[in-house]
């Protein structure tokens, strides 16, 4: 039996969502079971920042060492300002939040379309922001293993 997979694919895997809180005597985060059957997919924001690095352009300065007493070139990416910071912040939600399913309006008790603003608006929501981050952990984790594993055969 053969297996067909899709190499090109980039969309992302489906989370059924879950609410969390913030356990106020510890401060931890307590995620709980879904109750729903709203669902987020979600893809890694890793070639979204490679991407993003490639573009950028090094700084390059000559800087004299003191041991050495020679000049030495480094070369360095220029940090970001507040502005291109929060745009760059924005793309990498929208890039990293590829669908929503059963999400409603709390005010209208229409369906959430996923569409930029609406993800940007929706990871303004402290408990949507957690499910997202543990979201892309579990996302994370489970490269790891499974480059381990990999690595092992």
């Amino acid at each position: 039996m053969t297996i067909s997979i899709d190499l090109e694919s980039t969309e992302g895997e489906w989370f059924q969502f879950f609410g969390s809180r913030i356990d106020p005597s510890t401060g931890e985060t307590i995620f709980e079971e879904p109750t729903s059957d709203a669902r987020v997919q979600i893809r890694s924001m890793a070639p979204f920042f490679e991407e993003r690095i490639a573009i950028r352009k090094r700084s390059i300065e000559h800087v004299y060492n003191p041991k050495t007493r020679a000049m030495e070139r480094i070369s360095y990416y220029p940090e970001l300002t507040l502005a291109e910071a929060k745009v760059e912040r924005e793309d990498a939600w929208d890039y990293c939040i590829t669908a929503l399913e059963n999400f409603k309006d709390s005010k209208t008790g229409e369906l959430i379309v996923c569409t930029r603003e609406n993800k940007l608006k929706l990871m303004k929501v402290p408990v949507f922001d957690r499910f997202i981050a543990r979201c892309l952990q579990i996302l994370a984790s489970t490269g790891v293993k499974a480059k381990e594993e990999a690595e092992k055969n």
